[in-house]
């Protein structure tokens, strides 16, 4: 598998991702996670949408709640052919729980816990944690990548405009 340092840190220090880096103008990998009820959910799931995916470290800590949460408000503006996705490590019980509790009913969570598949497929998976990194990658109907962020230092938040841009410039 291939490793890459250097991409990102955690607080300064450097890690190790797992996979390939995904670029624009990348066909957006397959993967294969389970959602809130354990049901196994891939790409096909979402052919024919603009999508939204977001790789998070856990939904347990602030960064990645700030971030879900803000993008389940920006998805009322969005419409309803615009899907968004975060992706963890997390137990889909936790993810579940999370959701409960922070009210977050636009974005669809899914683990990736079983076979870190998104993780490696997108090139996130932090080798040194077994976490996903932070990063977004917006994906068009076609399943054409329009936009890949690998979020430097995994303790901040993504670039929201430049990731709402992308998605709305989709035809």
């Amino acid at each position: 598998m291939n490793e890459r340092s250097g991409i990102v840190t955690f607080q300064g220090s450097p890690l190790t991702l797992l996979g390939n880096e995904v670029r624009v103008g990348d066909t957006a990998p397959d993967f294969t996670a389970v959602d809130n009820d354990m049901n196994p959910v891939s790409l096909a799931d979402f052919k024919g949408k603009k999508l939204i995916l977001a790789a998070v470290p856990s939904l347990d800590t602030p960064v990645c709640d700030m971030e879900t949460r803000r993008f389940n408000t920006e998805a009322a503006s969005l419409g309803s052919d615009v899907k968004i996705v975060t992706l963890s490590m997390d137990l889909p019980f936790a993810q579940k729980r999370w959701c409960g509790a922070a009210g977050v009913d636009a974005v669809r969570t899914l683990s990736d816990h079983r076979e870190a598949s998104f993780g490696t497929a997108y090139g996130v998976l932090i080798k040194e944690l077994r976490l996903l990194a932070r990063a977004v990658f917006v994906v068009d109907p076609s399943g054409t990548v329009v936009h890949a962020e690998y979020v430097p230092d995994i303790t901040r938040e993504p670039e929201y405009e430049a990731v709402l841009n992308a998605v709305k410039s989709i035809g």
